[in-house]
């Protein structure tokens, strides 16, 4: 184990290893990133958090957590620069109440419409339907203002956005079709900044053994 950074366990492309990857990047939490394949997973990994999933973060003390956003909290508790813990309108709990009804209703939704064939039987169609309702409660928030808890950014805009990245990729023509002008530019401008540009770059895959890559680079 490093002795010098904390080891994350990341993918690239999960949107719950993304969102830690925001978090850590905002805050400057340099950490040893372990970039891993899900369907050949390291024993490193599997030792320290049955789980089996990204992220996983093992603090220098050997302290695990294996909880996206407990990863989120713990490096913007240490540093948060850009105040994502202190929303314009509402509170850090408010933002974990609606963290959390996407994490537990949405991403049920986005997951049987993104990947069908995983789910024999299931109409795709209404499980897109069903997630649309969530997004649509957004899209009304961003109507009033520019961020879903004001007029900065925040805690719940980047936990969220990774998820509505995926459900809007799963059918691009459809999703801009929507009249969700708020969410569309809500998503736009997460899409295209700079920090999700950075915590996007590729990384080889870990090998038992190898040290990883220090993240965020210098």
């Amino acid at each position: 184990m490093s002795a010098t950074y904390p080891i994350l366990y990341s993918f690239r492309r999960c949107p719950y290893a993304m969102r830690a990857r925001l978090a850590l990047m905002v805050s400057n939490r340099v950490c040893e990133l372990r970039e891993v394949v899900l369907r050949d997973k390291p024993q490193e990994m599997l030792e320290v958090s049955a789980k089996g999933t990204v992220p996983i973060l093992i603090d220098v003390d050997g302290r695990v957590l294996d909880q996206s956003i407990d990863i989120m909290l713990w490096a913007l508790r240490q540093h948060d620069p850009e105040k994502w813990l202190m929303p314009q309108q509402g509170s850090v709990t408010e933002m974990l109440e609606l963290i959390a009804l996407f994490d537990e209703g949405f991403k049920y939704y986005l997951d049987r419409y993104k990947y069908p064939d995983r789910y024999p039987g299931i109409d795709a169609q209404a499980h897109r339907d069903e997630g649309s309702l969530y997004l649509g409660r957004l899209n009304a928030q961003l109507s009033a203002t520019k961020y879903l808890f004001g007029n900065n950014v925040a805690l719940a805009d980047m936990a969220i956005a990774p998820f509505v990245r995926q459900f809007a990729h799963t059918d691009r023509a459809w999703f801009n079709e929507q009249p969700w002008s708020g969410l569309q530019a809500w998503l736009a401008e997460f899409t295209e900044s700079q920090i999700y540009s950075s915590v996007m770059q590729k990384y080889p895959k870990w090998e038992s053994g190898n040290t990883g890559v220090v993240f965020p680079s210098s």
